[in-house]
């Protein structure tokens, strides 16, 4: 399982103005605490439990990543503050080795249980996550890799959870499809009977095992 560790705050977590909550006992990097300092902004310190009830589920976004993606992770977290969105970070918080699959099922699993709206993944290559993460009910997790996958995914596929290579793409390419993903909505229509197909296949093994299907 993850291990918990402490927060650290750094410059690109301080909002223009206003009041930046974060969890009770987070750390702060020196430049963190003078541009708090500079812009005003007053720091509040919360149990996670208290953070969690601040945040809308339907503007609330779960974020996460190994140590494979952390830093591309760090990089488009202003990008999502900038579209509006409450960031819920559940790690790492610090490039320290953690198994991906952890990191999945925790994003996952707050899409799931309706606490976000929507998911972001980001490992070395975006692929084990997605398979972790659609191991959860509910969830559709792809992996997109430029503007057109990005686009089908949300258009045709209704995906919630993002995955990204934090190795294979660079800032600008993953901020792209980012922006793209979120910014697309789904189509409906016919696509929906294909959604309700995925739907009824997980419902349909929900409960399978090797042992008991039929030859």
């Amino acid at each position: 399982m993850i291990e918990e560790v402490r927060r650290v705050i750094t410059e690109q977590d301080i909002p223009p103005r206003g009041v930046l909550h974060v969890p009770a006992g987070s750390l702060f990097t020196p430049s963190a605490r003078d541009l708090a300092r500079e812009r005003f902004v007053e720091i509040v310190e919360l149990a996670p439990e208290d953070l969690a009830r601040l945040a809308r589920p339907e503007t609330t976004i779960a974020l996460g990543s190994d140590h494979g993606g952390f830093r591309l992770k760090e990089r488009l977290k202003p990008v999502l503050d900038e579209l509006g969105w409450t960031v819920r970070d559940v790690g790492v918080h610090e490039e320290k080795a953690v198994d991906y699959p952890d990191i999945a099922c925790a994003v996952a699993l707050l899409v799931a249980e309706g606490k976000a709206a929507l998911g972001v993944v980001v490992d070395g290559a975006g692929i084990g996550s997605a398979m972790a993460a659609n191991k959860v009910p509910g969830v559709r997790a792809a992996l997109c890799y430029d503007r057109a996958s990005a686009r089908n995914s949300r258009e045709h596929n209704h995906a919630n959870v993002l995955t990204l290579g934090g190795r294979l793409l660079t800032e600008s390419q993953a901020e792209d499809v980012l922006r793209t993903w979120l910014a697309t909505p789904f189509a409906g229509g016919r696509h929906q009977g294909r959604i309700d197909k995925i739907t009824e296949i997980e419902r349909r093994y929900s409960s399978w095992t090797p042992q008991n299907s039929k030859d």
